[in-house]
């Protein structure tokens, strides 16, 4: 088995987090890092790292064949732009570039020089989203009409470049990049139509710091997007809406469940109180027309992803996030920041 030397650009969370993974596989070894900040330098040796004197002398490195740019947003286009025309065949973290434009002169270098390019979409492989997924492709609710899913918290945007305009911050492109490619993933055959989205600036006017979006889909699907940094009561993680029942995930840990309705003709209730008056509608159902079944959990396995590297390089396999599912969810989020800058919804073009 031939063994993949690589180094990872940038040495903050995510460079140390692929780091720590990358030592911990088989089939790739971990050369070094290189990092313009020494301090991360010195962390990095620190932790028994090798580290690079400058991105020329990572360049100039022959046995290595594989970067990871886990830097700032805005120089993730550069920098594996310099990569690939070094021989280098790279892995950008997210977002992959910091627009449409960027991302096709990047793609364009790809496809000129022969190698490997793609992004970490590392959450395409998270229990949540998977567990989602197979309710929606089993069916398990009949047909779904909306889904809805969160992330949540309560301490702002991090103290570091994060909070950056410049530096690509805000929460579109860090947790947004996220959810929106989930939910183009879970429907990557079905044609997005519009994009209506809002964003916040609760805690900083330079960059997003939240933002909501409704995406319209070609089979009727409405899908909603929520992110949110100044968010004291958390709402679930996911929701779901079928013809036949409703499923719920509250948090990372899982915890939830499916409601199934078994007798939809059964529909007479007694009135409950309401507030000042009585309802009939909104009279919750009895236990003989619905019942609750638990979770068919779905556990992701993120190795999955490195293995792909893997047989992209030594087999020529299809590398699993493709440049098709780059652009359009890049295109996705230039759609969210036009529909908040003109307040109208943005119609979504799946060609362009």
């Amino acid at each position: 088995m031939n063994v993949i030397r690589v180094v990872v650009v940038g040495y903050g969370g995510m460079g140390s987090w692929h780091c720590d993974r990358i030592r911990s596989m088989e089939k790739f070894e971990l050369a070094g890092v290189w990092d313009i900040n020494p301090a991360k330098l010195k962390n990095a040796r620190e932790d028994g790292i090798f580290t690079y004197g400058s991105f020329e002398e990572v360049l100039a490195d022959e046995s290595v064949r594989l970067l990871v740019i886990a830097t700032w947003n805005d120089v993730h286009e550069p920098l594996c732009i310099e990569a690939m025309r070094h021989g280098k065949n790279v892995i950008s973290e997210k977002p992959v570039s910091m627009s449409l434009s960027d991302l096709d002169e990047t793609i364009a270098v790809a496809k000129e020089t022969g190698r490997l390019f793609t992004v970490h979409q590392n959450r395409r492989w998270d229990d949540d989203y998977l567990t989602m997924k197979n309710i929606r492709d089993k069916n398990l609710l009949g047909k779904v009409f909306r889904i809805e899913s969160r992330v949540q918290g309560s301490r702002g945007i991090p103290g570091d470049w994060r909070r950056e305009k410049g530096h690509g911050g805000g929460m579109v492109l860090d947790w947004g990049v996220h959810l929106l490619d989930q939910a183009l993933t879970m429907n990557d055959q079905n044609l997005l139509e519009s994009v209506f989205a809002h964003v916040t600036h609760v805690t900083n006017d330079e960059c997003d710091d939240g933002f909501y979006c409704e995406l319209l889909f070609k089979d009727g699907l409405r899908y909603y997007v929520e992110v949110t940094t100044n968010n004291f009561i958390t709402l679930p993680r996911w929701y779901i809406l079928g013809e036949n029942g409703s499923a719920v995930i509250e948090d990372w840990d899982l915890s939830g469940k499916m409601t199934l309705v078994h007798n939809w003709d059964k529909i007479d209730s007694v009135p409950v109180k309401a507030g000042t008056g009585i309802t009939k509608t909104m009279a919750p159902r009895t236990d003989e027309t619905i019942h609750d079944e638990p979770l068919e959990l779905v556990r992701g396995k993120w190795e999955q992803y490195y293995d792909n590297i893997y047989d992209v390089l030594e087999h020529g396999a299809q590398q699993t996030v493709t440049w098709r599912q780059m652009r359009r969810c890049l295109k996705l989020i230039e759609a969210v920041f036009a529909s908040a800058e003109s307040g109208s919804v943005i119609r979504f073009d799946e060609d362009a």
